[in-house]
């Protein structure tokens, strides 16, 4: 790891223009990520990266700290090739296409990144599939580097940890309540997160209950299938945290898959396992994430989508 430290340390100092991209329709861990890696390197190396993201940023994440510095693709004027380029959190490289002409002329690329990936596409690898959130390894990077860091930065971590293991539903082991000690004790308020989380607009919560009310129970109770159609996506929060929590609670259920109807034909599957694996039904789907936590997207219809999940949790 020290190679690779040094590594991404000269890249850094040398570099003149740096690009960070994390996967579409980012998460609290993606864009923690992103941007407390982008206030680093100011703080650190006097370089303000480029952020860019593809897609929607859920809204209760609206006012998450240095909002403004994450750019849209699509409205950016990209003309000259980065010198460093840094993905953070992205998972596969399907999650990317977005930035693909960026990515693909970078001088050099740097991927940091906590999902199981088998095919990097990075020239320097910081990755740990053993971390539950790509914002512990930003934190680990920091404290070993000696960086300077400020509040935005310890918060912006934070977030991260928090949302990408459901406030500690699906933590593993002690390190990541270790790293969070270490941030509350820099200042960071949990309650302030928690607050910021669950401050979402009257029509999220409506369609996210009535997608909840409306969901189907198959394989003796066991699984439970929400479905939200096209007409509702647009006023929800973009993975339906709301409406996996609530149908989690319920006694006997085991898993909680959510079907969204993003568009004519494509449909994004979000699936939760109350301590089963729930991994290797995202994989069948063409999609793939944590062992309790994973999603897809999928190109058919929604009733066909739902047949198919229903068949894949057969016999579990």
């Amino acid at each position: 790891m020290n190679e690779k430290l040094q590594l991404l340390t000269e890249k850094l100092k040398a570099a003149r223009s740096v690009a960070i991209i994390g996967h579409k329709n980012p998460d609290g861990d993606a864009l923690g990520a992103a941007l407390a890696l982008y206030r680093l390197i100011e703080l650190n190396y006097g370089i303000a990266p480029v952020c860019m993201y593809d897609g929607s940023i859920p809204e209760p994440l609206a006012d998450i700290p240095l909002r403004s510095r994450m750019r849209y693709f699509g409205h950016l004027n990209i003309t000259e090739p980065f010198d460093v380029v840094i993905l953070v959190d992205y998972g596969t490289a399907r999650h990317l296409e977005f930035a693909d002409s960026v990515i693909k002329n970078a001088r050099f690329l740097v991927e940091i990144d906590h999902h199981k990936n088998d095919a990097p596409i990075a020239s320097l690898c910081i990755n740990d599939d053993t971390a539950e959130a790509t914002t512990m390894i930003i934190h680990e990077l920091m404290r070993g580097l000696n960086w300077e860091y400020d509040a935005d930065v310890l918060n912006l971590l934070a977030i991260g940890m928090v949302t990408d293991t459901g406030t500690f539903k699906f933590v593993r082991t002690g390190r990541v309540m270790r790293i969070m000690g270490d941030l509350v004790d820099g200042g960071v308020r949990l309650r302030d997160i928690y607050d910021m989380l669950n401050n979402q607009p009257k029509k999220t919560i409506l369609v996210e209950s009535r997608a909840a009310a409306g969901a189907e129970f198959f394989h003796r109770g066991r699984l439970v299938v929400a479905m939200i159609p096209n007409r509702d996506y647009r006023n929800m929060d973009g993975r339906g945290e709301n409406v996996l929590d609530l149908l989690a609670r319920i006694r006997g259920v085991d898993y909680v898959v959510l079907l969204k109807e993003q568009k004519e034909n494509q449909i994004g599957v979000s699936l939760r396992g109350r301590g089963k694996p729930v991994n290797q039904v995202a994989e069948a789907l063409g999609g793939g994430g944590h062992i309790y936590a994973a999603g897809a997207v999928v190109r058919d219809t929604m009733e066909n989508v739902r047949d198919r999940v229903v068949t894949l949790f057969r016999g579990i």
